[in-house]
């Protein structure tokens, strides 16, 4: 199963360069899609910050019944901050790492950053 990063939903919905990749995958990948809270709650600021109302509508009735949105458990706050240190890595990064590794998911991302991150499978797009 995939955790789909921030990067790779905004890709789609702001039709960006790799769009059409980001999309592919998705299509490619029904049923074993995921996100998490922290990138759904990201990609809400995103867009309603400029003013993208109707991407946001879109996005929550149509991808968001492609997906599976995750959450880390509150026991294991205490871990972002040990994997940061660990790995450089930064809050967002390390907060999908985490449900990465909880879940057992390979994160799909566009972020070289994640080539900093330890003990989870990335596939760059």
């Amino acid at each position: 199963m995939y955790l789909l990063d921030t990067n790779i939903l905004l890709e789609i919905l702001l039709q960006q360069e790799k769009s059409e990749e980001c999309e592919s995958f998705m299509n490619n990948n029904l049923g074993a899609l995921a996100i998490s809270d922290f990138s759904l709650h990201s990609i809400g600021v995103i867009l309603l910050r400029n003013n993208k109302y109707e991407i946001f509508t879109s996005f929550t009735s149509e991808i968001l019944e492609k997906v599976i949105v995750f959450n880390l458990p509150i026991n294991l706050y205490p871990l972002i901050t040990e994997y940061s240190k660990k790995t450089g890595l930064d809050f967002d990064d390390t907060y999908q790492c985490l449900i990465a590794k909880h879940y057992i998911l390979s994160i799909v991302t566009m972020d070289l950053d994640f080539k900093k991150a330890e003990n989870v499978q990335v596939l760059f797009l």
